[in-house]
């Protein structure tokens, strides 16, 4: 027994050896986890509703398309479809909002096409932010709202689209390339995500300064009175 202590003594120290070399092994080969992301805040109070605060991480398409001063009292957000008639009769009301606020009142358009409901809606949307990349949604936007009726029961809208774009002096192949492309889809996801976080479901739909108003409240005299209330309150 005692001749064979020394052989036990041995064999347990390289147990311990061999089992601390597979430990630290291990360790060392581990990928490391990342850090949590940090909480967003919410918010500071400023009147908007519970589900656009809940949008905060939902900031939509970056930039956004935008008409007036960054600066402005009110703003007025529009999740919009191109095909969608009663979105097509908003679109004057809101041009002449614009005139008549003009420097007062800032205006968002957020892509919201409603698939497959509006079959032309898709690359109508599409179309648009092409159009954007080029610096021309706008004039896109204007044209495919006022010539709604021309394109709407058309079997291929794409053709309409691209003489569109012609007129307001889009480079077409670049047009054609971005309408396909990954930056454009992405950013109609991103406009959707948001409308989608904000707990639209229809269009139009209008959040004054991220407050939804009523669909009844878009006819021209009761928006302007809308508008005229929150100025009055700032």
């Amino acid at each position: 027994m005692k001749r064979a202590l020394p052989f036990l003594i041995i064999g347990t120290v390289l147990v311990i050896a061999v089992v601390a070399a597979l430990y630290l092994k291990r360790s060392a080969s581990a990928p490391v986890a990342p850090p949590a992301p940090a909480r967003e805040s919410p918010a500071a109070s400023n009147g908007t509703t519970k589900s656009n605060e809940n949008a905060a991480a939902d900031m939509g398409a970056n930039p956004p398309h935008t008409h007036g001063p960054a600066d402005a009292p009110v703003t007025l957000e529009e999740f919009g479809d191109f095909e969608c008639p009663p979105c097509g009769l908003l679109h004057p009301i809101l041009q002449t909002m614009e005139k008549e606020f003009s420097g007062r009142i800032r205006i968002v358009f957020r892509e919201f096409p409603l698939v497959p409901t509006h079959v032309h809606a898709l690359a109508a949307a599409r179309s648009a932010e092409a159009a954007g990349l080029q610096g021309k949604f706008w004039e896109m936007h204007d044209l495919l709202y006022e010539n709604q009726k021309t394109w709407h029961d058309a079997f291929d809208a794409r053709p309409i689209f691209e003489d569109y774009a012609t007129r307001i002096g889009l480079n077409m192949e670049q047009f054609r390339r971005d309408s396909s492309g990954e930056i454009v889809a992405q950013r109609i996801f991103l406009d959707g995500k948001r409308g989608h976080a904000m707990g639209v479901n229809g269009t139009p739909t209008v959040f004054m300064n991220g407050r939804e108003l009523p669909f009844e409240s878009l006819a021209v005299d009761k928006l302007r009175a809308l508008i005229q209330a929150q100025l009055n309150a700032k």
